[in-house]
């Protein structure tokens, strides 16, 4: 258990225990340093992505939030539900980019320390923004299946319409008709 280089060589050399720790700390330190500029470059990070036809660009940061959105002058003669899909689609293709930048920006500012924590980070931000879907090349959805046909027979005839409301009589204020008196909820 104590071995070479073992707690026992630092408790008897308490100077180099020091040392040890003080390098300890400072390899933290710049470990820190690196994360925090890391974090700083990501947070800078602006993806855009244009329509096909350049309608509509969107601008996400890192966090896959928009921060920008840009309509052309073609955007007055799209229909509504059109233009929604669009800056959907535009935004979507914008935000899958943002996988790739962050890992440039952790290789850069990280190297290949911590490789559980860049392939958890990842596997996060592929899992929120995955690519697109191109909608030409996915089929369409299926049609609702309509209602089933009602079986034959007497139970498929339709109700019987009920008998029409008599008219009630003219009450005074304050007399309650006996018919009525056990159906006054008051």
């Amino acid at each position: 258990m104590t071995g070479a280089g073992g707690l026992g060589d630092l408790i008897r050399d308490p100077d180099e225990a020091i040392r040890r720790m003080d390098e300890w700390a400072a390899g933290f330190a710049r470990k820190a340093e690196r994360y925090a500029a890391a974090q700083q470059e990501t947070e800078q990070l602006r993806l855009t992505a244009a329509s096909p036809d350049g309608t509509v660009r969107v601008t996400v940061g890192a966090d896959g939030i928009v921060s920008d959105l840009v309509f052309g002058s073609r955007t007055r003669t799209i229909p509504p539900e059109e233009l929604a899909r669009m800056v959907l689609s535009t935004m979507r293709r914008a935000q899958s980019g943002i996988t790739d930048r962050v890992a440039e920006v952790m290789g850069r500012q990280l190297g290949d320390e911590d490789p559980d924590t860049r392939t958890a980070l990842l596997g996060t931000l592929r899992d929120r923004f995955p690519d697109p879907v191109d909608p030409q090349d996915s089929p369409p959805p299926p049609a609702p299946e309509p209602p089933p046909a009602p079986a034959a027979g007497p139970a498929a005839r339709p109700p019987a319409t009920p008998p029409p409301p008599t008219p009630l009589s003219p009450r005074r204020p304050g007399r309650v008709d006996p018919d009525e008196q056990d159906n006054n909820p008051w």
